[in-house]
């Protein structure tokens, strides 16, 4: 089974969010022939386009799958649903929020799915805590590093650690 690089952005605002980013940990470690590789610290980060709303805890993890993109999406929707998400107001509170931003050096441009990320240069809750895990990972669009993506960024200042973090410990979480 040939096996792929994925990076995968976690937030939530609703909620105790700390277990909320665990719970999804677990059922992102869980998923059939996919393994969590790396993650990144947590950050509290305030809200981005509706600000009207409470901070978000984020992080990001590396994984590696033999999933397609498009498998993975279905994975990533059917936890976030499981989990409560309501997708009621574009960029509102959730429960949780995993997006897909990066599957190898892929580019990806579908009515389902845009990979890279079409937004996540443009994301201080994204870069930053990348920089954690991926800072020489190159955007195959852009062809600029992580590193060089956060040195433009606007808002790092939003993004602040959080004592919080992820644990690899699956086995007594319940989702």
């Amino acid at each position: 089974m040939e096996k792929h690089t994925s990076f995968v952005s976690l937030g939530s605002n609703i909620g105790h969010r700390e277990s909320n980013l665990q719970v999804a940990f677990c059922e992102i470690a869980a998923l059939s022939h996919t393994q969590i590789d790396e993650w990144s610290r947590i950050y509290e980060t305030d809200p981005v386009d509706y600000v009207d709303q409470p901070s978000f805890l984020n992080g990001i993890l590396k994984i590696t799958t033999a999933l397609t993109p498009e498998q993975l999406l279905f994975e990533f929707l059917n936890i976030e649903q499981h989990m409560g998400r309501v997708r009621s107001l574009r960029y509102g509170p959730r429960v949780i929020d995993l997006d897909m931003l990066f599957y190898d050096d892929s580019v990806i441009q579908t009515t389902e799915l845009q990979i890279p990320h079409p937004r996540l240069h443009e994301r201080a809750f994204v870069l930053v805590p990348m920089m954690d895990i991926a800072s020489n990972w190159l955007h195959p669009v852009m062809q600029l590093t992580v590193s060089e993506l956060h040195g433009r960024v606007e808002g790092k200042e939003g993004v602040k650690l959080c004592p919080s973090y992820l644990q690899n410990d699956c086995a007594h979480t319940e989702s």
